[in-house]
């Protein structure tokens, strides 16, 4: 977390801990707006009409969407849930970028609903299973495979599953135009929590490749590039922040070459959550055991698989979230681990960590604004905790409450309804 999140949220902390209770998830709003403010208004420098479509997979809360929404986001979306949720925000058409694979004919459906969406295909063999008539408006996601060798969450994208191949491309947009298609965006994401600037440059430039192909080969001029998203955070003390002025710098560069050799330049788009959110949110929990077993462990009152699941599922190659104790130390750090109540060993919201955590102490676990609540699971029934918003006025307001015993219950029972049976 920044130092200026911590500045407003500790003085506060133990009353808010006070009157909710722990677990929580705490995200800062004046965080947020400058994070968000600053992303556009240095990537504008690259181009004025720059737009970044918040991907709602990194945070699907209402209050947190809303927020966005008013400060100039649009919605990147991948499941018919996400898209619901975006326009009831007030979401609508050009707002929304809707990216999925697999994609079922009802969510084709859901898509084209409430005044459409931009519809980005991530396979030519979908273009036949669009629903007529076919959009004038389309993208497709591009993958380049072997040309792009990337070490990143997402993997290679010669072996990934996302993604229309090089080989493919022309021949993709040139069935849409058979379909009726007139005006066409260009998409590819392919790295994920990514701080090294130049691998984002050379997206853009990549891109802008393709875009010469199609306008040489079919004519079109692209409307935009959407890089994706990938801009990654420092989730460990020692990292460096991604350099998003060297990076603006660079794309402006390789707009201007492509604008002085074709006589245009495309939009340009994004579509990160992550680098908006994650760092603008914490997670705190209080200790409730101490044991000395083979190793050291210090148990606190949420499970790490309901809570930020990032741990569990990407240790121990990543999933580093860094925890620090709210209160002063008693006693000598010792390395232990911070771990849930789930009955999985890799129900830790941190490895061998060296902490002072004693009972009644309360962790912080930092960048937990993106990724962690929603990748979120009920696995032992354990409930997701609630999520809680530090206003720019000071004030605290639940915007999501924790899941309760009888909640998850009745979802178990809801499955004995007679409505449910059938005999064939």
């Amino acid at each position: 977390m920044s130092q200026d999140f911590e500045n407003r949220l500790f003085p506060v902390l133990p009353s808010v801990i006070q009157h909710f209770g722990t677990p929580f998830h705490i995200l800062d709003e004046l965080g947020i707006i400058g994070t968000t403010e600053r992303l556009c208004s240095v990537l504008r420098r690259a181009c004025n009409l720059y737009r970044n479509f918040f991907a709602v997979k990194a945070n699907s809360n209402p209050e947190v969407l809303k927020l966005l929404f008013k400060l100039g986001m649009g919605f990147d979306c991948s499941s018919e849930v996400e898209l619901v949720l975006a326009r009831r925000v007030g979401a609508v058409s050009e707002d929304i970028f809707f990216t999925s694979n697999n994609t079922s004919a009802r969510l084709f459906e859901v898509s084209r609903a409430d005044g459409g969406c931009i519809l980005n295909l991530d396979d030519r063999g979908l273009i036949a299973r669009v629903p007529s008539p076919f959009p004038q408006f389309v993208c497709f996601r591009y993958n380049p495979g072997a040309q792009r060798v990337l070490d990143s969450v997402i993997g290679n994208p010669e072996t990934c599953k996302y993604g229309v191949p090089h080989e493919q491309i022309v021949d993709a947009y040139r069935q849409a135009q058979e379909c009726g298609a007139t005006s066409f965006g260009l998409h590819t994401m392919l790295v994920s929590n990514e701080r090294n600037w130049e691998c984002h440059a050379e997206t853009a430039n990549m891109l802008l490749d393709v875009a010469g192909l199609l306008e040489d080969g079919l004519n079109i001029r692209v409307r935009f590039i959407n890089i994706g998203g990938g801009l990654g955070i420092p989730y460990r003390p020692e990292d460096d922040p991604v350099d998003l002025e060297r990076l603006a710098v660079a794309i402006t560069q390789t707009l201007h070459t492509f604008a002085s050799k074709r006589g245009w330049r495309p939009r340009l788009c994004s579509e990160n959550g992550r680098y908006v959110l994650g760092p603008n949110g914490v997670f705190v929990a209080r200790c409730i055991t101490v044991k000395h077993g083979y190793r050291e462990f210090r148990g606190v009152d949420a499970s790490a698989m309901a809570s930020i699941m990032r741990p569990p599922m990407y240790h121990p190659n990543g999933g580093y979230h860094h925890i620090t104790v709210f209160e002063s130390p008693v006693d000598e750090p010792v390395v232990c681990s911070v771990v849930g109540p789930a009955c999985e060993d890799s129900d830790r919201f941190g490895w061998d960590r060296m902490l002072s955590l004693q009972e009644g102490q309360h962790v912080i676990v930092h960048d937990t604004g993106a990724h962690a609540p929603e990748m979120g699971n009920n696995y032992n029934n354990w409930p997701w905790p609630q999520m809680l918003i530090l206003r720019l006025d000071g004030r605290v307001d639940m915007i999501a409450p924790a899941q309760t015993v009888e909640e998850l219950v009745q979802r178990r029972y809801q499955y004995l309804a007679p409505q449910r049976s059938f005999t064939p």
